[in-house]
């Protein structure tokens, strides 16, 4: 029985899309009655081409966004229309890691990290003393450990501006631990990384979810590195969530229907993979 109750837990429904659309003011129709969970174990990986609506998805889904219409729950919690300190708290539990970094780039690997955090502990003191760059012994402790979970503890006191793109993307990793999420999003993470850097940044995420039970969905381009890290592969095309399956069920007849007439390229990068 208790085998039966800690697999139950692993498959938790963590985030919950239903009917999701997004119509943007300018007319666009970046999402189509879009349904989908996302559960406790999966590394879920989104592919598609430019404008296929992985980007609105993602930010719908921990509230960067108001979906036009349609709904979106966290762990069971509908989160569709929260607003103020409730919006807050939504985006506290959902890491996100974003393809520009946005890190403060005139400070340090550390405070970056410290920063993130204090968006969402921030009362008057606490924003006084982060102006002046002073932070409580146990909030540098734990923005530290988690510089080493990414592997640059030893950059801790580096500008960010010093670093290189994928040293840059790991402490965003690291700023998003320092939350203590309870789901990870990454939108086009190692887009602008090289495939060196880009091994990395997929295998820390693969990590983080291995080791801290932390479901995590990645939107990405390449479609070798979706083959070879998704447990779960989602394809959107034109606003439509069009595939879900494992990576062996993403066969050519598939990668046809997410890419059109791009799908030659993606091919090859599977036939790769």
């Amino acid at each position: 029985m208790k085998s039966i109750d800690i697999e139950a837990k692993w498959h938790k429904e963590a985030v919950k899309a239903t009917g999701l659309t997004k119509v943007y003011p300018n007319g666009t129709v970046a999402l189509k009655d879009v349904s989908v969970s996302v559960y406790s174990d999966d590394f879920c990986v989104v592919i598609g081409l430019s404008g296929a609506g992985k980007s609105s998805m993602l930010r719908c889904m921990n509230r960067l966004i108001r979906p036009t219409s349609g709904h979106v729950s966290l762990f069971g919690e509908d989160v569709t229309n929260v607003n103020g300190s409730q919006l807050k708290q939504v985006r506290r539990r959902v890491g996100m890691i974003f393809q520009q970094f946005n890190l403060v780039r005139r400070l340090t690997v550390l405070e970056n990290v410290l920063v993130g955090r204090l968006r969402f502990n921030a009362g008057p003191f606490s924003r006084c003393m982060s102006m002046l760059r002073q932070f409580p012994k146990q909030e540098r402790e734990l923005a530290f450990d988690c510089l080493q979970q990414v592997g640059i503890g030893d950059l801790a006191f580096r500008r960010a501006d010093a670093l290189s793109g994928g040293q840059q993307q790991r402490v965003a990793i690291a700023r998003a631990l320092a939350q203590e999420p309870e789901v990870f999003l990454a939108d086009e993470p190692i887009a602008s990384l090289d495939p060196r850097s880009s091994e990395t940044v997929m295998q820390i995420l693969s990590r983080i979810h291995e080791e801290k039970g932390i479901p995590v969905m990645v939107n990405l381009h390449h479609i070798d590195f979706a083959q070879r890290y998704g447990k779960r592969i989602l394809g959107m095309s034109k606003g439509e969530l069009i595939f879900d399956g494992t990576s062996r069920d993403l066969d050519a007849e598939s990668v046809s229907r997410i890419y059109g007439d791009k799908a030659e390229e993606a091919l090859e990068e599977l036939s790769a993979a």
